[in-house]
Parts: structure tokens; C-alpha cells; sequence
């Protein structure tokens, strides 16, 4: 328990760190999303064409879902990749109100013998026939300007819709922290009013890619994307932003990924 602890704290003192909150979380902070903030854990599956993308969204469906929302985590997002570098892929989004649940939440669903015996096909694989080749995470702390996860409506009516993840990488915690600062003041309100609509904003934690924030958008289908995205592009107001000195994506931008997403018939986002 003094391990977990300790380890929460300092997570939690690392993503103050740079931004205009104290360096030191306060007690109340101590094991919570700064300020109150969600914990994002996304999590890549790299598989094999054959069973295996199917296994995974079957365990999600059948076992991690049902599990996590009786441990109260709603919300989670299971997505196939449509547009990406690796194929067949599968990220897998599950928000956290707080660091302390993230990091018991294994523990919980080891104890609990409905899920064992509904995830048995994919927790009991055997080296030769694996479940998946490799799975990625990065912890992930809500931005201040969009501290919690935003359902998309078309998610509550299953209506058709896309997601796009994107990640910035930054040349340095300094750069990282002016493109946050970005999104927080100014860069989150004109996606609003421009049709660009968020699902979720995050500062990488734990995770390869470091120094990096993720964010996730949400679009009816790829011709509303391109369209809203030719909105944002063209705005008076983001053209000034993003050409102000110390603003540009060549002082504080060195890498972006783009990513193109359906949900999985299981999925909660």
C-alpha cells in the first residue's frame, strides 16, 4: 500500500509539474486526477489477421466491460483501426475518476470470479496460440480545459460515427506544456465552433513517445472530417494563435500521429 502510494504522489506531483498548479498535489490530490481531472489509460493491441482481433473484442464484450462497470468505470471505448501505419490494430480507451482506481483496478478484476470465468478464452491462451502479439498503454491525465471524458450523442443511439486519435510529441516538457496551454486557453473552444468535437484531451504520464499529449475528435463519417477540418484550418482566430512567435508547430510540435477509428460493436464510446 506505501509502494502504491507513493507512486500515485508522484505521479500526481509529475503532472503538476510545468503547469500552473502547485508542484506539490495537496492531500486531497494525492491518488486523484490533479485538480479533480480523469486518468485515461489507452491501450493498443498489435494482432495477427486470423482469430485474434476477434478474441480480443470478444473478451471486451463478454468479460473487461462487464466487469469494469460493475467496479463503476463506464465509458469504455473498444475501436478497430480504419486509417493507421499497423493493421489489424485495436486501441481500447477506459477513463479513471482518479490514479488510485487505475492502479488497483488489475487487482479487482483478478478477484472477481465472473470475470475469470467469462475472460477464461483470452486470459488462459497458450504461448502457441496468443490472444495478441503486443499490447501498448499510456496513462493519460484530462487536460484542465476538458477535465472529463464528453460521450459522443450518435454513442447513446449506436448511430454511425468515426474517431480520430491524435498524438502531438514535443522536443521538451517546456514545448509540451505551451501546446497544452494552447488547447487549455484558446485551441479546445475554437474545435467547438468549428465542428471539430471532443471525446477527450490527455497529457501523457506513463507511456512511450514522451513528451506528448493525445486527444481524440469525433465525426458522423470522413466527409464531415474533412470538411470541419477545412473550417478549422481557415479560422481568423486559429491563424492568429498558431502564427504567434512561441505558438508555431516548428517550436513546440516535433512529431504528430493520426489515426482513423470505428467502434467495435461493443464499444461504450
Amino acid at each position: 500500500m506505501k509502494r502504491r502510494g507513493f507512486l500515485v504522489s508522484s505521479l500526481a506531483a509529475s503532472a503538476l509539474t510545468g503547469t500552473n498548479s502547485p508542484a506539490e498535489p495537496s492531500p486531497a490530490q494525492r491518488g486523484r486526477g490533479a485538480g479533480g481531472r480523469a486518468v485515461y489509460e489507452l491501450r493498443k493491441y498489435i494482432l495477427r489477421r486470423g482469430p485474434q482481433p476477434q478474441m480480443v473484442i470478444d473478451y471486451f464484450r463478454d468479460a473487461a466491460i462487464p466487469a469494469l462497470n460493475r467496479l463503476g468505470v463506464t465509458q469504455v471505448g473498444v475501436f478497430n483501426t480504419t486509417i493507421g501505419a499497423e493493421s489489424p490494430t485495436l486501441y481500447v480507451l477506459t477513463p479513471f475518476e482518479s490514479l488510485e482506481t487505475a492502479m488497483t483496478i488489475p487487482g479487482r478484476l483478478a478477484a472477481d470470479p465472473e470475470y475469470r470465468k467469462a475472460g477464461a478464452a483470452y486470459n488462459d491462451v497458450t504461448a502457441s496460440e496468443p490472444a495478441y502479439m503486443r499490447m501498448e498503454s499510456w496513462l493519460l491525465l484530462a487536460f484542465e480545459g476538458m477535465p472529463s471524458l464528453e460521450l459522443p450523442a450518435s454513442a447513446a443511439t449506436n448511430q454511425p460515427r468515426i474517431f480520430e486519435l491524435r498524438t502531438y510529441e514535443s522536443h521538451s516538457k517546456k514545448a509540451n506544456h505551451t501546446k497544452i496551454e494552447m488547447f487549455n486557453k484558446s485551441e479546445i473552444p475554437i474545435f467547438r465552433r468549428t465542428g471539430l468535437h471532443p471525446v477527450f484531451f490527455g497529457e501523457t504520464l506513463v507511456g512511450a513517445g514522451q513528451p506528448s499529449l493525445t486527444y481524440m475528435l469525433t465525426f458522423t463519417d470522413m466527409a464531415e472530417r474533412m470538411t470541419n477540418w477545412g473550417i478549422f484550418v481557415a479560422d481568423p482566430e486559429w491563424k492568429k494563435l498558431s502564427s504567434t512567435p512561441g505558438n508555431t508547430d516548428a517550436e513546440i510540435v516535433s512529431n504528430i500521429t493520426n489515426v482513423i477509428l470505428t467502434p467495435a460493436p461493443c464499444s461504450q464510446i
